[in-house]
C-alpha cells in the first residue's frame, strides 16, 4: 500500500498512456512520443519554479505573463542586433526581476500571494503589450533557434534544459540548506521566525527562481514558435498549478517534491495529446482536463488518508530541519 501512495501519480500516468495507446494507433509512434515531450517541456519548467513557490505555501499566477515579457524583451534586443546570449540572458534577467519583485511585496510587504502575482500577470501582460505594439518580433539568430529544435545528441535542447532545471531542483530541495528553509518555511512559517529564520529571504528567493524559469520557459517558447509572441504563455500558469497539485505538492506549503511535479506535467501534456490524436473539440479537451485532474487529485488524496499526518519533504526532515536551520543558516539569529 506504502508502494502504490508513493508512485500513485505514477500509475495514473501509465494508465493514462495504456489507454491512449488502446484508442488511438498513432500514440505510440516515435515522432508523437518525442512531439509530447518536446510540448511538455515549458510546462514542467514553469511548474519546477512553481513547486518552489507552493512548498513555501505562497502561490504565483504570474508564470505565464512574466514568460511573454521576458521573451519578448529577449527577442526584441535580438532584433535589434544584440546576440543571443544577451537575448538569453536578459529573457532570464526580466524574468527574475519580476520574481524578486513579486517576492518582495509577498515577503516584506505581507500582501497575500495571489493578490501580488495576479497584480504582477497583469502588468506583465499589459507590458508585453506596450513593448510589442501588438506584433510578433521574428527571431533569426541561429544560436537562439536551437533553444527550440536543437539536439544534444538524439536528445532535443528543450528536454536536456527540462533534465537540467529538475536535476539542480531535486539538489537544491535534498542536499541545499535553501531546499530546507523551503519546506521549512511551508510548515510552519510561524515556528521558522521564532527560529530566527529570516522567512523573508526565503520568499523572495523562491519566487526569484519561479522568475527565472519563466525566463527559461520562454527562451524555449520563442525558440520553438522562432518568434515572441504577444500572447505567449496564456492560461500556462494554471498548467503549471494543476502540474504541480497533480505531482502530489501540497497547497498548503511544506509537502510534496519536484519529481512528482514532472509526473504531473507528463500527465497534462499526454492527455492533451491524445485528445487531439483523437480528434475530440478543444472545447470538450478542457472540460476532460479539468475532469482528470480532479479525479487524479481525488485518487491522490484517498491514497494518502490515513497513511500520514504530517509528511515533512523528501527526507522526512521537517522536525529537525526548523531548528538546523536556525543554526546554521546565514543571517539567522542565534
Amino acid at each position: 500500500m506504502h508502494w502504490i501512495r508513493r508512485f500513485g501519480m505514477v500509475l495514473v500516468l501509465a494508465a493514462l498512456a495504456v489507454a491512449l495507446a488502446l484508442m488511438s494507433d498513432r500514440f505510440l509512434t516515435p515522432a508523437n512520443l518525442l512531439n509530447v515531450t518536446r510540448q511538455v517541456t515549458v510546462n514542467a519548467i514553469l511548474a519546477a519554479g512553481m513547486t518552489l513557490v507552493i512548498l513555501s505555501g505562497g502561490i504565483d499566477l504570474s508564470v505565464g505573463a512574466v514568460a511573454a515579457i521576458a521573451g519578448a524583451v529577449g527577442a526584441g534586443l535580438m532584433a535589434a542586433g544584440w546576440g543571443w546570449p544577451a537575448g538569453v540572458l536578459v529573457a532570464l534577467a526580466v524574468g527574475a526581476c519580476f520574481g524578486v519583485l513579486n517576492g518582495v511585496f509577498v515577503a516584506f510587504a505581507g500582501l497575500p500571494p495571489f493578490i501580488v502575482t495576479l497584480a504582477s500577470m497583469a502588468l506583465a501582460r499589459g507590458l508585453t503589450m506596450v513593448y510589442t505594439g501588438g506584433r510578433p518580433i521574428g527571431v533569426q539568430d541561429a544560436g537562439f533557434v536551437w533553444f527550440g529544435h536543437g539536439y544534444v545528441g538524439p536528445i532535443p535542447a528543450p528536454v536536456m534544459l527540462m533534465i537540467g532545471v529538475y536535476v539542480l531542483g531535486y539538489l537544491m530541495l535534498t542536499r541545499m540548506k535553501l531546499g530546507r528553509l523551503v519546506y521549512a518555511v511551508g510548515g510552519n512559517e510561524t515556528a521558522c521566525r521564532m527560529a530566527g529564520i529570516r522567512v523573508e529571504q526565503v520568499k523572495v528567493a523562491v519566487y526569484a527562481l519561479s522568475g527565472m524559469t519563466s525566463g527559461l520557459a520562454a527562451v524555449i517558447l520563442t525558440a520553438r514558435l522562432v518568434s515572441a509572441q504577444p500572447t505567449a504563455g496564456f492560461g500556462y500558469e494554471l498548467d503549471a498549478i494543476a502540474a504541480v497539485i497533480l505531482g502530489g505538492t501540497s497547497l498548503a506549503g511544506g509537502r510534496g517534491s519536484i519529481g512528482g511535479t514532472v509526473i504531473g506535467a507528463f500527465i497534462i501534456g499526454i492527455l492533451g495529446n491524445g485528445l487531439n490524436l483523437l480528434n475530440v473539440s478543444p472545447f470538450y479537451q478542457d472540460v476532460a482536463k479539468g475532469v482528470v485532474i480532479l479525479l487524479a487529485v481525488l485518487l491522490d488524496r484517498v491514497l494518502h488518508a490515513g497513511g500520514r499526518t504530517v509528511r515533512t519533504g523528501p527526507a522526512g526532515r521537517l522536525s529537525a530541519a526548523v531548528p538546523a536551520a536556525a543554526r546554521t543558516a546565514p543571517g539567522t539569529k542565534g
